[in-house]
């Protein structure tokens, strides 16, 4: 079985659950089907270093996003917008642009 990727922009968001706006760890993590433990070492990675937090391995060439972009929009029927966009590291922000 592989390890699931989850993107900067999801981890960014994931955060900003707990952190802004009040949700706890654990209602956060059942809300976006990661582990508790993931979760809190995300919140403290970034409480760390908030500006260089989860900068990983570089972006994504725009083609890339444009497909993936593509992809959702012609299976948005079928999945929800938010869990295409975590799989496919791309923001729903950048999608509903």
């Amino acid at each position: 079985m592989q390890r699931r990727k989850f993107g900067r922009e999801f981890k960014i968001e994931a955060v900003r659950l707990v952190r802004e706006r009040g949700v706890s760890v654990a209602q956060a993590a059942r809300d976006l089907d990661v582990h508790e433990t993931m979760l809190h070492r995300w919140v403290k990675q970034a409480a760390a270093d908030p500006q260089h937090v989860f900068l990983g391995q570089g972006q994504m060439k725009p083609e890339q996003i444009e497909m993936n972009f593509a992809f959702i929009a012609k299976h948005r029927a079928v999945w929800q917008v938010a869990w295409m966009c975590a799989a496919l590291n791309v923001s729903r922000s950048g999608f509903h642009a």
